[in-house]
């Protein structure tokens, strides 16, 4: 991860945004706009992410600004934390690295009917019980193997699927981001490659960032939001986080390497060959994004899985049936995704290619595509924290639409390198540290808790508070883990 300071004009523009202006460099086509306060964009100033949202500017389609959200960190192309429309009508391109290696990595929310002062010494119980039910941990494989035509139809259809084979309730698709499946997959492009890598990993967590928490609701700051979400104040909640796995890290391979000399064919020069692109009406194009949606529709049906047998898990430690306990879905968004949506652009609505690395769909009250439940309240945002402080549940509003393309952060954003995190975690036991802040931890290896500690990670209270104050999504409740599970 780059540690130079960002040397180019930011101008502070209100509170939380701030602008690089697009005549920073004469290949950018717009400004360059970063939500953040004093202090983060303090930090975010060490880290050539702000190098990143400049280059994205150059993208050509893009529309309005090159967007980056408070979680915003150096990735692969895209800065972790970027948002950028692409007008297809305009020339406007598709970028594997507007969505990343994880393609659809996500958070899938549980809420039960639970109080953790019933429950507060099963903790261990729950925490090791969905230790031995969920599959975690590099490559591991899932509690269920897919034959090939059954992966197909994962690819294809992503949650609806799982779902009608009795891995889910149908309650569960309706709260869920498109569904659980996006249209216009193409399982007939994912290479063989990408299949074998996701023969045995759906309904596994992986490794890395991905987790599972239990986590207790603390604090409700909006009653009615929390209400339809069936959110109550020292209740349990269950956070899951993870992705596509092996299969969409493939396909992302296998898209950067058959988009190499892309850009050339259609006379596209890029600041970074990393931004490797197409244009979205182009076949070249039309074969990415039917590649990204099969990776997406297989994460979904991943989190579906690990949904189903956290249920089972509680089933058993409870000894009732999991709806007695109440653990119903409250919503599951993406985090890296690109999707066809419309927006008003100089008054009239266009359909625009949205690319969200690192970001969430904030959709406001009354916006269609937010389910009827929560139709008054707006769209669940679910925003994952560090293993040791907090995560937090917001809902989208109507300055996302205007100001950032329906979108917010999607976490606390990193501060330390993996490398970083394990170099300072020597000589200490985060598994102790946790526990004496009433977080009980099993993780398959050491590794994967020391680069997670919760230093390595920006204050995610912090970073919600920017998109709290920026009008981009309201704060409903803070989210207190009791217990996670890590690969």
């Amino acid at each position: 991860m780059p540690e130079q300071t960002f040397s180019g004009p930011v101008e502070q523009m209100g509170p939380c945004q701030w602008r690089l202006p697009r005549s920073y460099r004469p290949d950018m086509r717009v400004d360059g706009l970063v939500f953040a306060d004093d202090e983060l964009m303090a930090s975010i100033r060490h880290d050539q992410a702000l190098e990143q949202v400049a280059n994205v500017a150059c993208l050509p389609g893009i529309v309005r600004a090159s967007l980056a959200m408070p979680d915003i960190h150096w990735g692969y192309g895209f800065c972790i934390g970027g948002v950028a429309a692409t007008d297809p009508e305009q020339g406007g391109v598709i970028s594997p690295g507007g969505v990343g290696y994880d393609i659809n990595c996500g958070v899938r929310l549980i809420r039960t009917d639970i109080a953790l002062a019933d429950a507060r010494d099963r903790i261990p119980q729950i925490v090791d019980t969905i230790y031995e039910y969920v599959p975690a941990g590099v490559g591991g494989g899932g509690a269920v193997r897919f034959k090939r035509p059954e992966l197909e139809r994962i690819l294809a259809e992503g949650s609806p699927y799982v779902v009608s084979r009795g891995y889910g309730w149908k309650e569960d698709l309706e709260l869920t981001e498109a569904g659980g499946g996006l249209r216009g997959a193409k399982p007939d492009f994912v290479s063989e490659r990408a299949y074998q890598r996701g023969a045995d990993q759906c309904g596994s967590l992986g490794a890395g960032n991905h987790f599972l928490e239990v986590q207790v609701v603390e604090q409700v700051f909006e009653p009615a939001a929390a209400a339809a979400m069936g959110l109550a104040e020292g209740m349990l909640t269950v956070m899951i986080h993870s992705g596509s796995r092996g299969l969409g890290y493939q396909i992302c391979e296998d898209a950067l390497h058959e988009l190499r000399g892309v850009p050339e064919r259609y006379g596209i020069s890029l600041p970074d060959r990393q931004l490797v692109c197409a244009p979205v009406h182009s076949p070249e194009g039309a074969r990415y994004l039917g590649q990204m949606r099969s990776a997406a529709n297989y994460a979904w049906a991943n989190r579906q899985m690990i949904m189903h047998l956290t249920r089972l898990a509680f089933e058993r430690v409870f000894g009732t049936p999991a709806g007695r306990v109440g653990l119903h879905l409250v919503y599951d968004v993406a985090h890296n995704i690109a999707k066809l949506e419309s927006y008003d652009v100089g008054g009239t609505e266009r359909p625009l290619c949205i690319h969200r690395k690192g970001a969430t769909r904030a959709f406001p009250p009354d916006h269609p595509e937010v389910p009827a439940k929560y139709r008054e309240v707006g769209q669940p945002v679910l925003i994952p924290g560090d293993m040791g402080r907090a995560s937090y549940v917001l809902v989208g509003r109507p300055g996302a639409m205007t100001d950032s393309f329906g979108s917010s952060c999607h976490g606390a954003g990193r501060v330390m390198s993996r490398g970083a995190a394990t170099r300072a975690a020597k000589g200490r036991s985060i598994h102790k540290e946790l526990l004496a802040a009433g977080v009980y931890a099993r993780a398959h290896s050491r590794k994967g808790l020391d680069e997670e500690q919760p230093d390595a990670y920006k204050d995610v209270s912090r970073v919600v508070d920017v998109v709290h104050k920026a009008g981009l999504t309201q704060i409903v409740a803070k989210l207190r883990p009791v217990g996670v599970v890590k690969g």
